[in-house]
Parts: structure tokens; sequence; C-alpha cells
């Protein structure tokens, strides 16, 4: 798999003689390797992948034969020998990702127009092929099978450092690469803390809520669940309730061609509506592929319309201060008849013990 031909239509597009990527996500969409030194150069004609000893050999084995790996003894003399030998002069790089100190480096030692990519790359990487796809759902399939693992050994006893431990060897020992982004599993008032830090003192009752996820080939998946440690009061039940609604109005409003902002603001004026007004502090959704976060983001600050083969996540939350809070997430894509959510998982509130 390598993204090569997408990316020199950028380069057509913007007029520019040759694309240098130097952020590892870019890299890695463009051949489909991972590494941490070195560089891809594409030319109209050409797909350079530059590195070191230590990737040699695999990279080799594994990068699609028109892509040329190169291991020169100097980067910077190599890039310069490339640029006058073809000809380059406009030099598109990621702006976005590069360093102002490592920019001005390539400018001293490289002769060239600089050409800003801008967000050229992440609105191509925004569309998933059918190999990206299966990716990500090998992901979530991973992650449905440690939710419902972790449910069969939740106990009062377990601190929510434990959650987290089971969560991630569960996930691991299944086939994942690794771990998506550090898990978060909150519980009692630590459950308002969307982002929570997870802490070795055992479970409070009320609301536990936890958001993880498996990578393969370096494609993440992402879902939240919250539960209940203990009987749900009256107030937890509605606040799951809204949370629930909110999460169905917004991935029924998700389709190709919709403003993601409309998506958003589907759920949180639902929230909203039911005396929640202010307390779903983030975004309804972001999109999800090598990077945990994204092209398309799903919030009110965003009008750019959503595209068919996008993933993105569906999560709203409800979160009172030092009391309680909730989200429930489900990842999906968006087609042009709608959202095809990729979790199993059911949504239902669970109460244990």
């Amino acid at each position: 798999m390598n993204h090569i031909s997408g990316l020199r239509a950028i380069l057509e597009r913007r007029e520019a003689d040759a694309l240098l990527l130097t952020s590892e996500v870019s890299q890695r969409y463009a051949v489909n390797f991972p590494f941490s030194d070195g560089y891809v150069l594409i030319t109209p004609r050409n797909a350079l992948l530059l590195t070191d000893f230590r990737y040699k050999e695999e990279a080799e084995s594994h990068v699609d034969p028109m892509i040329t790996v190169v291991t020169p003894s100097s980067f910077s003399e190599y890039l310069s020998d490339i640029i006058a030998t073809k000809g380059i002069k406009r030099l598109m790089y990621e702006d976005r990702s590069l360093t102002c100190a490592r920019f001005d480096e390539l400018c001293r030692e490289l002769t060239f127009e600089p050409i800003p990519a801008g967000d050229e790359i992440e609105r191509l990487r925004a569309v998933k092929d059918e190999e990206e796809l299966a990716f990500i759902r090998s992901a979530q399939s991973i992650t449905d099978r440690a939710y419902r693992h972790i449910l069969s050994l939740i106990t009062p006893a377990m601190t929510e450092v434990d959650v987290v431990l089971e969560l991630e060897f569960f996930m691991r020992r299944s086939g994942a690469d690794g771990i998506a982004f550090p898990t978060i599993a909150v519980s009692g008032a630590a459950s308002a803390l969307p982002h929570g830090l997870p802490s070795r003192r055992p479970l409070e009752k009320g609301f536990l809520t936890m958001d993880f996820g498996a990578s393969i080939n370096g494609y993440a998946s992402d879902m939240t669940r919250t539960v209940s440690i203990g009987k749900a009061t009256a107030e937890m039940k509605r606040i799951y309730r809204t949370v629930a609604e909110a999460q169905r109005r917004g991935m029924a409003a998700i389709c190709a061609g919709v403003p993601s902002s409309l998506v958003d603001a589907t759920a949180r004026s639902y929230i909203d509506s039911e005396g929640y007004r202010g307390l779903f502090g983030h975004s309804f959704g972001h999109g999800v592929g090598l990077e945990i976060h994204e092209a398309p983001r799903l919030s009110s600050r965003s009008a750019a319309p959503l595209s068919a083969g996008n993933v993105v996540t569906a999560e709203p939350g409800i979160y009172l201060p030092g009391e309680c809070g909730c989200r429930i997430e489900n990842m999906g894509l968006v087609t042009e008849n709608g959202f095809v959510s990729f979790a199993e998982s059911s949504t239902e509130l669970i109460e244990l013990y």
C-alpha cells in the first residue's frame, strides 16, 4: 500500500517540482513503512525513501518496488545533488509540522523555492481507501473484544490503573501493534474529567468512563464506554440517556456533503435542551487514521463538508465538575448515505455491582 499517486496529484495542482516529506506520519502514509530518521522525496517520476543503515534491509523488503530506498552518508548532500540534477526549483514542504529551526537548516543546505503544503496532505489522508479501512476495522474489532473482556473482570477492588493495564494487555495480546493513545479509565468524581489521568485508588462508585483503542499497521481505533459502578442514580440515568440520544442524533446527521458544524450542533442543541447547556465542552468528534486526532474536525468551528471515506468519531459527553461525567463514543465511516459505525459494543447503560 502506498499513496504516491495522490501525493503527485498535489504536486501537479500546486505546480511544484517535488515534495519533501519530513513528518513520520506523512512518510508512513506515503510508503507504508514506519521509520524515524530520514526523508521521503516525491517527484513526478521518482519516489525516494532516504534513511540510514538501521532501516535499509527492512525497508527494501517492505516498500513497493516503485519506491527507491537510499542510504546516503549525508542527507543534505544527497538532497542537494538530487535538486540540482533533477532541476528541482519549486520544492513543497510540510510547513505545518516542520520546525522553524529545521526549515532554516534546509534553506541553508539546499537551494529551492519553498512551497508550503498547508493542509493538502492532511485532506488527502482524511479520505481512506479500502486497505486503510480494513486496518481500522481490525483495530476496532480488537477494541470491542477488549471491552467485553474488561466487563468480565471489573471488581470494586480494582484500581483505575488496573483497568487500563488489563485493557492494554488484552489488546496487545489480541494482535494489536500497540495502543492508539494513552488509555483513559476514570471513575466517580474523576469521570467529570474528559481526559482525566487514571489513579491507583480503587474504583469509586458512580460512572466509570473508559476511552481506549488499538493500533493495526499504524491505523487507530477509538471507542469510549461509560458504565456504572454500583446502581446508577436517577440523575446518572438521565445524563446517560441524554448523551446516548445526542449521539444517536449526531450520527444520524452524518453524511457526505454535510457541514461538520451541523453535526456538532445537532447533538449539542439536544444536550442544551435537556438542561445541560455548557456541560458538553468538547467537539462532537474528529477524524481517525494514522493519527488519533486528524481531519475532519466535527466541531462548531468547522464548516467544511464531510466526504465519503472519512472515518470519524461520534462522542458527545456531559461533565458535571466534581460530581460525574459520561461520554459515549463510536467510530465509523462517512458514506454518501450516512454513517456506518464500526463499533459493535452496546451503548446501553451497564450497572456493575
